[in-house]
């Protein structure tokens, strides 16, 4: 079972665990209306702006397990404040860069840096609230985190037309600086027991994950077919094949390859890629729409964005404390059904002269369904684990979220991009409807396993009942 300290009441670890998600969130989604200044200021081409967002998610999803080990062995809390501390150094020096290498640069640490903290961010949520009360803990981490969401391409946009791109980077680093020593005066220390960490396993599975990713983010520059694409895809897969045959015979496994055989574990997780690649290959590319076909100031797309990402607020906290009366699933599937919806009527509606107020409805329709999704699909997969595997199971959940992430960019972008797509707004248009076509596809997918997924209340996991670790004092 988990270690944990005596400490303060869990409200400090749900505040310091929400708003670290969010400074993880922001970073991603800030530079979206931020995106054709970048392109004018530094001479990016589109694989350029790709790796704006993808060196980022590059680092994290293939640190995140690494992330979780480590916390898992030398201490979930220590580990956060490391991770902070990287997060707030990368985020100064991307504010500081004047050239579109330290930049990718720049994005890439902060992602390391993210990868350390976040997935130590639910595991902690996890062990501060009892499993019926757990939907509602984490529809709040999610909730706040997805505040992010809502103000950072508003934000972006904001600091972009009043000041310069740069500050969109330095918003998160008084925020990191502020809840580090917060973190070591209120959150409760604690560590899975593991008698040492499986450094194989990390070398296989980082190396495995890079290699997979470095192809798919590879795609918009090189094609699907070509050898720089495919070759470094097989690599890491073939690398995976020998970190799975790692796991299964070393005494004190990084991932234990039986969590797969739960079927709401895989699922959830399947779930989670498939909805997270449909977004964030959506939102790379709307801003871009509204500043580039429309005309929209980094400002005007920022706030028209707000219909889509401002449901957060609301949608998931109600979400998670819904599931924790009603089970997952109906939460699960009616979010998935209201994002391909919102996202196919966008693709058929949306052109250079189509109004904002004839768009909002159907960002609402995908926000609320992808709020919907967020806490709940995480809820599954936090359910589904054993209490001691809490955080490799947020580990695994978060790698292949991010995973998702960025192969959705990659496939968007790529079926999005051809001649003329920033000079003429008609061909920008057509490229958009293809591309988001395709996030529509991405969430249709997950239905048929959101319906494999079993009804009822999760009431602990499917191997081990859930442990309260501390009194509920959120209200």
């Amino acid at each position: 079972m988990p270690r944990t300290e005596a400490g303060p009441a869990p409200a400090w670890t749900l505040l310091v665990a929400s708003l670290a998600l969010m400074m993880s969130f922001l970073d991603a989604l800030v530079v979206t209306t931020a995106l054709p200044d970048l392109r004018a200021a530094l001479h990016a081409g589109v694989g350029d702006l790709e790796w704006t967002l993808n060196a980022y998610n590059l680092a994290f999803a293939c640190l995140l397990l690494t992330g979780a080990a480590l916390g898992d062995r030398f201490g979930r809390r220590r580990m956060l404040c490391l991770g902070l501390g990287v997060f707030v150094a990368a985020s100064t020096a991307a504010g500081l860069a004047g050239s579109v290498g330290v930049l990718v640069a720049a994005r890439a640490v902060g992602g390391a840096g993210a990868a350390l903290m976040v997935p130590l961010t639910l595991t902690l949520v996890v062990e501060a609230y009892p499993a019926e009360r757990r939907g509602r803990a984490i529809g709040i981490w999610m909730g706040v985190g997805g505040l992010s969401g809502a103000i950072g391409p508003f934000v972006g946009g904001a600091l972009v037309e009043a000041i310069s791109w740069h500050w969109i980077f330095w918003i998160n680093v008084p925020i990191g600086l502020a809840l580090i020593p917060i973190a070591l005066a209120k959150v409760k220390e604690s560590r899975a027991g593991h008698p040492r960490l499986d450094l194989v396993g990390v070398a296989l599975a980082s190396a495995g994950l890079f290699g997979v990713t470095w192809g798919i983010v590879r795609t918009d520059a090189a094609g699907w077919g070509s050898a720089a694409v495919l070759g470094p895809i097989a690599l890491g897969l073939v690398v995976l094949g020998c970190f799975s045959a790692w796991e299964a015979r070393t005494r004190h496994p990084m991932v234990p390859l039986e969590m797969f055989r739960g079927r709401r574990f895989t699922a959830a997780n399947g779930i989670s890629f498939c909805l997270y690649a449909g977004l964030f290959g959506s939102l790379f590319l709307m801003s871009q729409f509204f500043q580039t076909a429309q005309g929209c100031s980094p400002l005007q797309a920022g706030a028209e964005l707000l219909a889509w990402s401002a449901t957060g607020l609301v949608v998931a906290p109600l979400a998670g404390r819904g599931a924790d009366r009603f089970g997952n699933r109906p939460f699960i599937l009616a979010g998935l059904l209201m994002q391909a919806i919102g996202l196919g009527a966008i693709a058929s509606i949306a052109g250079v002269d189509t109004s904002f107020l004839a768009l909002a409805p159907f960002l609402l329709i995908a926000g609320s369904g992808t709020a919907l999704v967020f806490p709940t699909v995480t809820n599954e997969v936090m359910g589904a684990a054993a209490p001691e595997r809490a955080g490799i199971a947020s580990g695994i959940n978060s790698s292949l979220r991010e995973l998702g992430g960025v192969f959705g960019v990659a496939v968007l972008a790529s079926v999005f991009s051809r001649g003329g797509v920033f000079v003429d707004p008609v061909t920008f248009v057509a490229g958009f409807h293809a591309a988001l076509w395709v996030a529509v596809a991405f969430t249709v997918i997950a239905l048929p396993l959101a319906l494999s997924l079993g009804g009822g209340v999760d009431r602990g996991s499917e191997a081990t009942p859930a442990v309260a670790v501390g009194p509920l004092v959120v209200e």
